[in-house]
């Protein structure tokens, strides 16, 4: 089975990059499944119900999210009602959506993806491992192949998750940074694994935001609104190959397009 993870979709120029690339990569690739991050798909922070819609429609097949998925409150609609849009499942218990569920390719097979925030340098809520380790077994119960993103700030945490699901998850791969690391490799128990899978936007900028804006924060630290920039679009993320009947990854290919 072929996976595509792809990263941070950051505003109008992310959502148009995919929207023109995803047809490009299943057929170059023959992907059975597709993966993205979209919570910063509208404006540069958060997602509306409408942009799920059109990146659902784009060929999407599950949208994963981070600590940005309230910031539209009108997301809410719908975080009950659309299984492909996830929440990091460890928000306490009582927060709308879900943080994992089980889908399936055009194929047939299962494929279960999950979604945890980290805590180092983010919002302390409930542990990603213990959530993710339960949220794997459960998913075991009907699939091999699970996808888990880790949406976080420290390195070490994605390393050490990594690490922690080596062997139970198929694949964990991390977002929120917006910069690819190349660092992705298949762990000694058949875990791909990569810290940051990086953006889908504008690259001429501070990770998605205007560099006009964004400079002067740091050097005044006043409050700015930070838009979106616009220049040197591109695509980035992961290829995922993972056998199908023993959930094992074989290949993890980092990607770059524009």
């Amino acid at each position: 089975m072929k996976i595509l993870f792809i990263g941070d979709i950051v505003g109008n120029p992310g959502r148009e990059i995919v929207g023109r690339l995803i047809p490009e990569l299943k057929k170059e690739y023959q992907l059975n499944f597709v993966i993205a991050n979209a919570e910063n798909a509208a404006g540069g922070s958060g997602i509306t119900p409408a942009i799920c819609r059109r990146l659902l429609d784009s060929g999407i097949d599950v949208l994963t999210s981070g600590d940005h998925i309230w910031k539209k409150r009108e997301i809410l609609e719908i975080m009950d009602k659309e299984t492909r849009l996830l929440r990091p499942a460890n928000f306490p218990q009582g927060a709308a959506g879900r943080g994992y569920g089980l889908y399936r390719t055009a194929q047939g097979e299962g494929v279960g993806v999950i979604n945890v925030n980290g805590r180092v340098f983010m919002q302390a809520i409930d542990c990603p491992f213990r959530t993710s380790r339960l949220a794997v077994e459960e998913l075991q119960k009907q699939t091999k192949v699970i996808i888990v993103d880790i949406h976080a700030e420290a390195t070490s945490e994605k390393v050490a998750l990594g690490w922690y699901l080596d062997g139970k998850a198929s694949a964990v791969v991390g977002t929120h940074t917006h910069i690819q690391t190349a660092d992705e490799r298949i762990l000694p128990q058949g875990t791909a694994y990569i810290t940051d899978v990086g953006m889908c936007g504008p690259f001429d900028s501070v990770i998605g935001r205007r560099i006009e804006d964004v400079i002067p924060r740091f050097i005044t630290g006043m409050p700015l609104r930070f838009e979106v920039a616009e220049a040197n679009v591109q695509l980035q993320g992961v290829v995922l190959e993972i056998d199908s009947a023993t959930g094992k990854a074989s290949s993890i290919v980092r990607i770059q397009r524009k």
